[in-house]
């Protein structure tokens, strides 16, 4: 089959005395019916392309669900007397939300059928529940569109009855007040999709007499609403990329005003929390990798704050979990997540972790009256495993290992982590998997995924789906490139605004660095990331195209310049301080240096699968639907290039358990 041609339609777009050509701009026209008989042709394309792979596609799937426990349950966890839990039923997509009173002995109570609530959609997305304190009254949000605008429903649990009420476009977050009178959201504006005003509902009344109790105005902010592990406060907060502001009431007074608990900064981030008759507050104030302070209830700006826990240079606290009789912290060192567990007299140690690299988190801990802090562990071969920990003997039980239906021996799979060094001296982090059996060196093929934007971490984790490729002799590693925030607060800032080429010059150092020391064949290089990871394949595929067999770009963010100009497309005003303002011509012609769209040439290319959602409301369909345009029109290879819609989800892809792995199937077939 013949790749398609799209059309072009020359746009201008001059900023800065500097003149840009777009001839597929006309592609954001998401209701032209020439767009989506574009998208639709690419798909035809995709799927003949791809069709003598379809034998393996099928055999892959089969493979990746035959590993799944079709009747897996989740660890119960206890609220207000009740255990909470969700479990799957065999052959069906979705989850039920259950819970059992007092004892996990007695009957089981179905919440929340999320099959029945997907019947005849094509997508569907369960955000949050929460059952009302007083009533039994179920709040739920859902988002059928795949837009991730949330409506939220109401359910009588006493009689099963889906009530009339109903709050369209939000965020999905929600918190109840403690009489169980009023729910607090946050609505999303439907064009920017900004998580914006935050309303209070009275149960029973329509949505449209709600009361607005909170306005974000500054473009850069997004809101949410939460209740504390306490229970006594209601906390709005408002954040962007470098600053943070709460607002907060009594939860027991909900009709009352919020009141500003820190004024919002320029580079002040911090989060607050609430035991007994003090505030704790994580922040970064005079703290690059923050710090722990304290505070009085009624006086809450940072002038009265009480350091508890002193910056580390060498240390990021990332967070706290507070318990009546002591205190997790839950820090990053060296590019790896630790707990020091710290009791009320002061005595202090670390929870042991059994391996050189792995991931580590806080889990449900909802109850302040407890010897216990839940936590969850991977690895790159280890399953995912939830732990009990007793603080006072200092011994963990396993609540739960995920299972690998079929069998899985770990001794067969070895997992190492080193050091690649980038253009700048830098050593980066590499945490890599392969199968002892199948690994050759010099000769395996080689996946690496990177991501390195927002300070977002990406840990090493375990994968039933990976062992499909893993048994097949490729090696899996994960590049710990700066823009996340592995090593520390300063590894993010080193990725991000003008310094964001260190991201892609640190990836591709990670590749190089991986065939360099025969962890693989160097024409077997092959790489992978999605959304801000997109932009970081498209940016290295630009940069160094001959070092790659082929890559694999997800909801790639790559037209940075033009979507950040266009302050309408959803998201766009809170990211400027992540990538800049290119309405500021030094942030302008930095972001045009990479922006993999703008520097698309008349050269030889690497396989490239580019796969998009049509109702992604993150990045818009049309960045990769131009990207992929503008590489047909100007590569030089015969190398695969295919575009890959799906025309009924969004940024997250598929939202059923098994459909999801259709997509795994397609992109390790690929």
């Amino acid at each position: 089959m013949k790749a398609p041609e799209c059309n072009k339609r020359y746009k201008e777009l001059t900023v800065h005395e500097h003149t840009r050509v777009d001839p597929y701009y006309w592609l954001n026209e998401r209701e032209n019916p020439e767009v989506i008989s574009y998208l639709n042709s690419e798909n035809s394309y995709s799927e003949d392309a791809m069709k003598p792979t379809e034998g393996l596609q099928e055999e892959l799937y089969n493979e990746i669900v035959g590993r799944l426990d079709k009747t897996e349950e989740s660890v119960p966890y206890l609220l207000d007397g009740c255990y909470y839990y969700n479990r799957f039923q065999e052959g069906k997509e979705y989850p039920l939300f259950c819970r059992k009173r007092e004892s996990l002995d007695n009957k089981e109570e179905l919440l929340l059928d999320n099959n029945k609530l997907a019947e005849g959609k094509d997508y569907c997305s369960v955000a949050k529940l929460s059952v009302n304190p007083v009533s039994e009254i179920l709040a739920y949000s859902v988002d059928f569109v795949s837009r991730r605008l949330y409506s939220i429903c109401f359910k009588n649990l006493a009689t099963g009855e889906l009530l009339q009420e109903e709050i369209p476009s939000t965020s999905g977050g929600f918190t109840w007040s403690n009489d169980g009178k009023y729910l607090f959201y946050v609505q999303k504006d439907e064009t920017t999709l900004r998580s914006n005003k935050v309303f209070r509902h009275e149960l029973g009344t329509p949505f449209k007499d709600d009361v607005m109790v909170f306005h974000e105005k500054e473009e850069d902010f997004i809101s949410s609403v939460y209740k504390c592990k306490s229970k006594q406060f209601i906390f709005i907060g408002s954040y962007s990329s470098t600053s943070t502001e709460y607002n907060f009431i009594d939860a027991a007074q909900p009709l009352a005003d919020f009141t500003l608990f820190q004024a919002r900064e320029e580079n002040h981030e911090y989060s607050v929390d609430h035991f007994e008759n003090q505030f704790y507050i994580v922040s970064n104030w005079k703290a690059k990798n923050f710090r722990l302070l304290t505070c009085d209830l009624n006086k809450t700006s940072k002038n009265h704050w009480v350091e508890n826990v002193a910056h580390r240079e060498d240390t990021l606290l990332e967070g706290i979990e507070i318990f009546k009789n002591f205190m997790v912290l839950e820090e990053r060192q060296g590019g790896l997540s630790q707990f020091k567990v710290i009791s009320k007299n002061g005595a202090a140690h670390y929870i042991k972790m059994d391996a050189a690299s792995y991931m580590a988190y806080g889990s449900v801990n909802m109850e302040f009256d407890t010897p216990l802090f839940r936590y969850g562990y991977t690895s790159l071969v280890t399953p995912s495993t939830i732990f009990d920990y007793h603080f006072e003997n200092k011994t963990k039980e396993i609540k739960k290992q995920q299972k690998v239906i079929g069998g899985y021996d770990e001794s067969k799979y070895i997992t190492e982590r080193i050091n690649a060094t980038a253009e700048d001296g830098t050593q980066i982090p590499i945490s890599l998997v392969y199968n002892k059996e199948l690994f050759v060196e010099g000769e395996t093929p080689l996946l690496l995924y990177g991501y390195g934007s927002y300070g977002h971490v990406v840990d090493p984790s375990f994968s039933p789906a990976r062992l499909s490729l893993l048994d097949r002799g490729f090696a899996f590693a994960i590049g710990h490139i700066r823009g996340g925030e592995d090593m520390g607060r300063y590894w993010y800032e080193e990725g991000k605004m003008m310094n964001k080429m260190n991201t892609f010059t640190d990836f591709i150092a990670c590749g190089e660095h991986l065939v360099k020391e025969k962890y693989c064949a160097p024409e077997k290089l092959h790489g992978m990331g999605g959304s801000a990871g997109g932009l970081l394949i498209g940016a290295v595929m630009n940069l160094r195209p001959e070092i790659w067999k082929s890559l694999v770009a997800a909801v790639p963010f790559v037209d940075v310049v033009t979507t950040m100009l266009d302050d309408t497309i959803p998201l766009t005003t809170g990211e400027y301080n992540e990538w800049g303002n290119p309405n500021e011509k030094e942030a302008y012609e930095y972001m045009l240096s990479y922006s993999p769209y703008d520097n698309v040439e008349a050269k030889d290319y690497p396989s490239l699968l580019v796969t998009t959602g049509l109702h992604d409301s993150q990045v818009q369909y049309f960045e990769p639907a131009k990207w992929v345009a503008k590489l047909r029109e100007l590569k030089t290879d015969d190398n695969l290039l295919l575009l890959k819609t799906n025309m009924e989800t969004g940024h997250g892809g598929a939202s059923g358990r098994y459909e999801y792995y259709r997509e795994v199937a397609f992109d390790y077939a690929f």
